[in-house]
């Protein structure tokens, strides 16, 4: 008499709790084994997918066999799809029981493995339920991109969202207001820029949000937010954005500014530091002696107060306010450029950036010739169904078409436009700045000094031997300059043999400082 262990699989802890499938597979494998004379040792119950066999119950099978061997002779399942839903893993499975002395059969689908024929069956037998999986997978799939296109969002809502059923049983996200304030808050407050993100995030946890690190993260990057429902890639379709049928919690430009400052394009706006008017070269200077920086305060004296910059925590340096504050007035001057070369100069640096983004005009070009032939397309074909010369299919069919190349040129040329700025502006406006920098300084506030300071010399300052140095100036305003002694030398005949010595030194007093500072 042959030993047999009964293998009995349903898909979900569901069905095994409360289906018949589970029983009834047991009641068919039980009256096989009387009719064929076999003896049950052992009943497997499963409730794990068949795509693999990383199934808890089918390993501890395994293992006893590896451990018990000839214990068993065949192991019963009702069908091959109770057994696998993967052709490929199955025959190697079949061959691991081999190995091990046990062979499967399925008892309304018996084949004969010994003999060659019945292994097209058995590939059959396996194969239709991996198409049927994948068939199923695959509407799901479009099923799914289908309704993101009409804009629902499919799945578990996002924080501040909850997943609703409406009458109709249709369902949707609703705003959930205690969550739904707070992710405005977050949102809002990450635009102001003067807190990090990780400091929001835990702001927004005390508050109530209960939101992970992560969570917290892909919910800032979610376009569902500003009411718009992303739709990935597939295939020839690009990606684009749906109008979701949700309320939106925040505005599409509030969502674009934090998304400006999470990737670095929008600059932090720090909190004004409050600087006394005679000390606005103050947290800019570095002491020559400690490397530390230095910092400014008054001293009374018999009939007013005097001004100085000095360091602390017991180094003695110390230099007058007003000599220093002087001799950086004096200094930016040197940096003041005549209209006339600076429009110039405008000129050349437009022309290398026409040149430059000349591949991306024309592309922006091409879209917008691309996008107004679609729009007329349309508007042709509404014509024609006005004037009856056009079926209501066919004007839909074309309709539908229309709309969605509209859509998806009007997202490319939105991208293409915002890498081709129009820098002529920006540029008109840096020329006469630097034209009348002296006087900008000089009338300034002490918020417009400290604005210049930082803008010329992006590192800190060194005060020693009544010379104020840097490292460097700002990159732009050092070609600036290169491009100016090069006119100059040519308009002046300078020998060609000292113009070709390096333009890198700074004016005089602005060499490297011999002390490095650490910031």
């Amino acid at each position: 008499m042959k030993i047999a262990d009964l293998y009995i699989r349903v898909s979900t802890d569901e069905q095994a709790d409360k289906g018949y499938s589970q029983r009834d597979q047991e009641e068919r494998l039980r009256k096989y084994c009387e009719l064929n004379s076999f003896q049950v040792r052992k009943v497997i119950i499963e409730d794990h997918s068949a795509k693999t066999f990383n199934r808890p119950a089918w390993k501890k099978f395994l293992a006893e066999l590896r451990v018990r061997r000839g214990h068993s002779d065949v192991v019963l399942f009702t069908k091959w799809d109770r057994f696998s839903r993967n052709a490929g893993d199955a025959y190697q499975m079949i061959s691991t029981l081999r190995r091990l002395g046990v062979e499967p059969q399925a008892v309304e689908q018996p084949l004969d493995l010994t003999i060659p024929e019945n292994k097209m069956m058995l590939a059959f037998y396996l194969a239709a339920p991996e198409v049927e999986n994948d068939r199923r997978a695959l509407n799901v799939f479009h099923g799914m991109r289908r309704a993101k296109k009409e804009g629902r969002v499919m799945g578990l809502a996002p924080l501040g969202y909850i997943n609703k059923i409406s009458e109709t049983g249709k369902k949707h996200i609703a705003i959930k207001e205690d969550q739904a304030s707070i992710m405005k808050w977050v949102f809002q407050e990450i635009a102001k820029g003067k807190l990090n993100t990780e400091q929001i995030w835990k702001l927004a946890n005390k508050k109530g949000l209960n939101a992970t690190k992560n969570s917290f993260w892909v919910a800032l990057r979610n376009p569902i937010y500003f009411g718009k429902v992303f739709i990935p890639k597939y295939k020839d379709e690009e990606s684009h954005l749906a109008q979701g049928q949700h309320e939106p919690l925040i505005s599409e430009s509030l969502f674009y500014d934090v998304q400006d400052v999470l990737e670095g394009r929008k600059k932090i706006r720090r909190t004004t530091l409050t600087v006394d008017p005679a000390l606005p070269l103050r947290g800019y200077l570095i002491c020559p002696l400690c490397s530390k920086l230095l910092t400014g305060s008054a001293s009374k004296g018999r009939y007013k107060y005097y001004h100085y910059y000095h360091c602390r925590l017991g180094c003695t340096f110390r230099e007058k306010a007003p000599e220093l504050n002087q001799r950086i007035a004096d200094e930016i001057k040197n940096y003041a450029r005549p209209l006339p070369f600076l429009e110039l100069y405008k000129e050349v640096i437009i022309s290398v950036f026409k040149n430059k983004t000349r591949h991306e005009r024309s592309d922006v070009s091409q879209l917008k010739n691309e996008l107004d032939q679609a729009n007329e397309r349309l508007t042709k074909a509404r014509n024609l169904l006005i004037a009856g010369d056009l079926d209501a299919d066919d004007y839909r069919i074309i309709k539908l078409e229309s709309e969605e190349r509209i859509n998806r040129l009007e997202v490319k040329l939105t991208s293409g436009i915002k890498g081709t700025a129009n820098v002529e502006a920006l540029l008109k406006k840096a020329i006469s700045n630097i034209s009348q920098l002296a006087t900008l300084y000089e009338e300034g506030t002490t918020a417009r000094k400290r604005k210049i300071i930082g803008s010329i010399f992006p590192e800190k300052l060194t005060f020693e031997n009544n010379q104020v140095r840097t490292t460097r100036i700002n990159e732009g305003l050092r070609l600036m300059l290169l491009f100016y002694k090069g006119l100059d030398s040519k308009k002046k005949g300078t020998n060609q043999k000292n113009s070709d010595l390096s333009q890198e030194v700074t004016t005089e007093g602005f060499e490297p400082p011999t002390l490095r500072a650490e910031i």
